[in-house]
């Protein structure tokens, strides 16, 4: 083993040789050339004594140790970025940058202006948006904020309940002219229907609740929230959707809201260590004022 200390750039190019299976494709993300990126395992490699990647037919294929390695180097990758975001809000006022994470359609359609009126009101002020269904971890610095939809229970986080967002079936104006309005749950397997294609927990509980809605029954399919959202604002059938959201379009129409009708309990959250920081206290402030206009239907269009 050589005794030298690893630098963090091996571990950024071993982190990025681990994602793409290239050392091309790991440079051209990170800006290097091919042999830097060689040069940066190889010296991982003799610092650690292991043998990190083998060459395959298909690229770099990673070794037992590089896979027991990943998280460790992921949480120094975490932990970089937070000590970088940190340093750049030093100074007078309001300035640096701020990790924000929130789901695909709270991050695409309704956020945008929230932040949009936080960067005029604070212009030295970065917004890095982080659009994911899955919970960044706050305690590892994934984030400096995440905007989720259920309570937080890790005793470090400061964590505000904004309200709750219910969501419904809706379906394009244009669909129910050619197809008719459903009158009951029963009827909906006679339609079109949009939905999910991986099962989450919470999605197990709304299937239970109505059998109806359910995998089997759907004709469009996506793990994207947004890609159903755009399959019912093309008219493709009738699915899930925020009824907040719904309501900006007219030509969005509620089908059975007395029948199927969920709720997101929506909360802003940051670790208890950022009390102090002016960057992501005037960031937290915005997003929950503007969330809660938007569950009121107050908040401006993006």
């Amino acid at each position: 083993m050589d005794e030298r200390e690893p630098n963090w750039e091996w571990y950024r190019s071993f982190l990025q040789v681990l994602e793409t299976g290239s050392l091309s494709a790991a440079g051209r993300l990170l800006g290097l050339t091919q042999p830097t990126i060689g040069r940066h395992i190889q010296s991982l490699e003799a610092a650690l004594g292991l043998t990190l990647f083998t060459r395959s037919f298909d690229g770099y294929s990673p070794t037992e140790a590089a896979h027991e390695l990943r998280p460790y180097a992921l949480e120094l990758a975490a932990t970089t970025a937070a000590f970088r975001r940190v340093a750049s809000g030093y100074g007078s006022g309001v300035r640096g940058a701020v990790r924000v994470t929130a789901s695909e359609v709270i991050g695409v359609e309704v956020l945008p202006p929230i932040l949009t009126a936080l960067r005029h009101a604070y212009p030295e002020l970065t917004i890095e948006l982080v659009l994911s269904n899955k919970a960044d971890d706050l305690l590892r610095r994934e984030a400096d904020i995440a905007v989720r939809m259920f309570r937080p229970v890790q005793e470090a986080l400061v964590a505000k309940r904004i309200g709750a967002i219910e969501v419904g079936l809706h379906a394009h104006e244009r669909y129910l002219a050619q197809h008719g309005v459903p009158a009951s749950m029963n009827e909906l397997s006679r339609h079109t229907m949009i939905g999910f294609d991986q099962e989450t927990a919470f999605l197990r509980s709304v299937v239970e609740k109505n059998k109806a809605y359910m995998r089997s029954g759907f004709a469009f399919r996506a793990n994207s929230d947004l890609a159903q959202l755009a399959a019912i604002r093309a008219g493709f059938g009738i699915g899930a959707c925020q009824s907040p959201l719904a309501a900006r379009d007219g030509r969005l129409v509620r089908v059975l809201p007395g029948a199927f009708s969920l709720t997101l309990d929506t909360w802003v959250a940051m670790h208890e260590d950022l009390r102090g920081s002016a960057r992501c206290a005037v960031t937290f402030a915005a997003l929950a004022s503007g969330l809660k206009a938007y569950i009121h239907g107050t908040l401006p269009e993006r």
